[in-house]
């Protein structure tokens, strides 16, 4: 009783949605890794250098960009809930578990942190006390307090574009972090952006996860409404903004409530790609089933080797800067094969992946098995 979760007990549609996250969120990641900050914000940065760039570029931006981030933290969100309920039907003291297991998440982030700076894994452990202390609450709540929360994110957005005077100074110099260093406004701007947006996600994730939604209980009409709904309102906007941007030039005096819309757009098409790939995950299982969901439940370990594969071949292979966003791509369609094949060539032989069962050994402080018992 004092072990994780058994291969019978998993809820496959979660494996599902947490796979294609994983895998979608190195469109966003392999941008830092390969070109720079900078390109990672701004479509005309370096590695934009011909139309295939930008095609890309603009389709990683309206369909991908902060989208695979919601998605998986409201996967997070869930997965505390689901963490914590299963700890209490065993009969453990989950409050002290969680924390102890976030706690040991924070370490991980850290050293994810020292290998690349965009970690994301600190943001989560640092959230995860909230979301255990507001679990109980109702789902209504938990979703208006979520959505509050990327509101907030907007007005604090617009505000401190207003307070910027001296645009080349306050905003990192290179405009993102190319060079120079960001203004305190700026800086504290762009954490409260990504924590706010983060927590928002998460405590939808957790209202979303007790209604059944994420799991994939409901009836498969909500997810067809969802996914119109979600689409329909979300890609205008999203589009919106980088046509603003375009036509503005990328000019400083919108370097900021440019990316609004996008931020406006993330929920509302995170809830239509979960709606999408959650009717997919009900048709009948095929091997492409099987290894996306081999990815989503080797997700840590999966985001931790896209980093130490990235770092390697732009700073080995390629200088970081020395491909467009076309080769980068390239790159990203590589590295998916290779996990596709390897998560599921993995859990044939052991019960989890090999980050994960680190992670599980030190939760409950006690070595768990690994091998699978039809294994040799």
């Amino acid at each position: 009783m004092s072990g994780p979760v058994t291969q019978n007990d998993r809820i496959t549609n979660l494996d599902t949605v947490r796979g294609i996250a994983t895998l979608c969120i190195l469109i966003m990641n392999a941008v830092m890794y390969g070109i720079g900050d900078a390109s990672y914000y701004r479509l005309d940065a370096l590695g934009t250098n011909n139309v295939i760039d930008w095609i890309v570029g603009i389709f990683g931006e309206i369909f991908i960009d902060q989208k695979a981030m919601a998605i998986f933290s409201m996967l997070f969100g869930a997965g505390i809930v689901l963490f914590a309920d299963r700890a209490v039907a065993k009969g453990k003291r989950h409050i002290p578990l969680s924390l102890w297991r976030n706690f040991l998440l924070l370490v991980i982030g850290g050293f994810h942190a020292w290998l690349w700076e965009g970690d994301i894994l600190r943001i989560y452990a640092i959230c995860a006390p909230i979301l255990l202390l507001l679990r109980k609450q109702k789902p209504k709540f938990l979703l208006l307090l979520g959505g509050g929360m990327f509101g907030l994110a907007i007005l604090i957005g617009v505000a401190t574009q207003l307070t910027i005077s001296d645009p080349v100074n306050e905003l990192g110099g290179g405009y993102w972090l190319e060079d120079g260093v960001m203004s305190d406004a700026v800086g504290l701007w762009f954490i409260s952006n990504i924590g706010l947006r983060s927590l928002g996600a998460m405590l939808i994730g957790v209202a979303l996860y007790r209604i059944g939604f994420m799991s994939g209980e409901k009836e498969k009409s909500l997810y067809t409404r969802t996914a119109i709904w979600g689409l329909s309102l979300g890609i205008p906007l999203a589009t919106a903004g980088v046509i603003w941007q375009a036509v503005a030039d990328y000019k400083t005096d919108i370097a900021i409530v440019g990316q609004l819309p996008n931020d406006a757009a993330t929920m509302p098409m995170a809830l239509a790609f979960i709606s999408l790939i959650t009717l997919w995950d009900k048709k009948p299982t095929t091997p492409l089933h099987t290894r996306i969901r081999s990815v989503g439940q080797m997700a840590l370990t999966n985001y931790l080797t896209q980093t130490i594969i990235g770092v390697i071949v732009f700073s080995t292979i390629f200088e970081r800067g020395e491909l467009g966003r076309g080769a980068v791509a390239i790159f990203i369609i590589l590295v998916w094969a290779l996990q596709l094949i390897w998560s599921q060539a993995w859990l044939t032989n052991f019960r989890f992946g090999p980050s994960e069962w680190m992670w599980r050994c030190m939760t409950y402080r006690k070595l768990q098995p690994i091998k699978r018992q039809n294994s040799k």
